[in-house]
């Protein structure tokens, strides 16, 4: 039997929120960006949400891109987008809400790499609406990825 996480002072993001994460797969495989979806470890008990993005829509430079998504019951999530390329380089962001006693709940760790924390300002935190505005945001990098070649 798990032990329910240990209190942390009220910065916890508290358990994976399976149902969420089953939503959110849903979603993800339905969308033309997104070749697979996985669950890690298993279907069964989801921790961890990974959306491996089509190659084939990324010029050569990008080998692979993919979306980490983490989603707690207490509400609070983590989106990974990591971008490899072609010559080793990494470009990622991240969008989180959770417990932070540096930054506001709801920030994004802008690119390239992810370290520079920024205010994320969104009208809804339903998983759904969230799950859009990042799918909106790799449009965009796609689109700007394409366009300065």
């Amino acid at each position: 039997m798990c032990e329910p996480p240990a209190d942390t002072g009220g910065h916890s993001t508290g358990p994976p929120d399976r149902q969420t994460l089953r939503l959110l797969e849903r979603h993800l495989a339905a969308d033309s960006l997104v070749a697979e979806t996985a669950f890690d470890p298993d279907p069964y008990e989801p921790q961890l949400l990974r959306g491996i993005l089509d190659a084939d829509g990324y010029p050569e430079l990008v080998a692979s891109a993919r979306l980490d998504v983490r989603w707690f019951t207490t509400g609070d999530f983590s989106i990974h987008y990591v971008e490899e390329h072609d010559d080793g380089a990494r470009w990622e962001c991240r969008w989180d809400r959770h417990p932070n006693p540096h930054d506001s709940r709801l920030h994004f760790h802008e690119p390239p790499s992810a370290t520079e924390i920024v205010d994320f300002e969104s009208a809804s935190i339903h998983p759904l609406e969230v799950c859009s505005t990042v799918l909106t945001a790799i449009e965009q990098r796609i689109e700007t990825l394409w366009s300065s070649r």
